[in-house]
C-alpha cells in the first residue's frame, strides 16, 4: 500500500457529508449514574462522498480515481470543505501556537487546536497544502530559515529557535483518508445522469 499525494475532485467533494467521530464506552450503573471511557484519544473523521456526485462526469470522474486508487488499497488527500484552515481564510504566521523554543528543539510538528481554555484538542496536521504554510517565531514572521515536510507536517529548523520563544503557524490542509469500500455501486439515472449512492472515506490516522 501507498499514500499518493493527489486530492480527491473538489467539484464531487463540496457536495459530499461526514465530520469527526469519537468512540466512547457509556456503561449505566444499578443506581443509573454513568461511566464513561473514552477509547480514542484522537479523532476520526469520516465522510460520504456519493452526496457529491451530481452527474455523469462525475460518477466518470471518481470511477477513474477509484480505480487509480484501487479501491481500499492507497490513501489520498480529502479537501474538508468546513476545516481545512488553521484559522481563516486566508492563514497568518500567528494563527496556531504549535511550540516553545528551548535553544536545542529544531521540529515542531504542525497542530490546529479546537476549544478554549477548558479542555482543548490538539489535532496533529499532517498534510498542510504546498505554498500555504507561514512561520511566526516569538511574534515575528520567519520568512526563511525552516522548511515543513507535506507528507508529516513536521516544520523543520536550521537554526533551533531560542528558549522560550512561541513558535506558531498558520496554513491550509488536507485529510489523508482512503477509500472504505472495495467496490463501487454505480446507479445510471438516465442517459447523461449517474449516482453512486454511497462512498465512504475514512481518515488515515498517522
Amino acid at each position: 500500500m501507498a499514500f499518493h499525494p493527489i486530492r480527491f475532485p473538489l467539484d464531487v467533494a463540496l457536495g459530499a457529508r461526514g465530520g469527526p467521530e469519537r468512540r466512547t464506552d457509556v456503561v449505566t450503573l444499578a443506581s443509573g449514574r454513568e461511566e464513561r471511557n473514552q477509547r480514542w484519544t484522537r479523532s476520526c473523521r469520516r465522510y460520504n462522498a456519493g452526496y457529491g456526485v451530481k452527474s455523469l462526469a462525475d460518477m466518470q470522474a471518481v470511477l477513474a480515481f477509484f480505480e487509480e486508487r484501487r479501491g481500499r488499497f492507497h490513501g489520498f488527500l480529502w479537501r474538508d470543505g468546513l476545516d481545512f484552515s488553521s484559522g481563516g481564510a486566508a492563514p497568518t504566521p500567528f494563527d496556531q501556537t504549535i511550540g516553545t523554543g528551548d535553544g536545542v528543539r529544531t521540529s515542531f510538528q504542525l497542530v490546529k487546536r479546537y476549544g478554549a481554555n477548558f479542555d482543548p484538542y490538539d489535532r496533529p496536521i499532517t498534510k498542510p497544502v504546498a505554498g500555504t504554510v507561514r512561520i511566526g517565531v516569538n511574534g515575528a514572521e520567519a520568512a526563511g530559515g525552516w522548511n515543513v515536510d507535506l507528507l508529516t507536517g513536521l516544520v523543520g529548523f536550521s537554526v533551533p529557535p531560542a528558549a522560550g520563544a512561541a513558535v506558531t503557524a498558520g496554513f491550509l490542509f488536507d485529510v489523508p483518508v482512503r477509500f472504505d469500500i472495495d467496490r463501487l455501486d454505480v446507479e445510471l439515472s438516465s442517459f447523461d445522469a449517474a449516482a453512486i449512492p454511497d462512498i465512504p472515506l475514512v481518515e488515515i490516522l498517522e
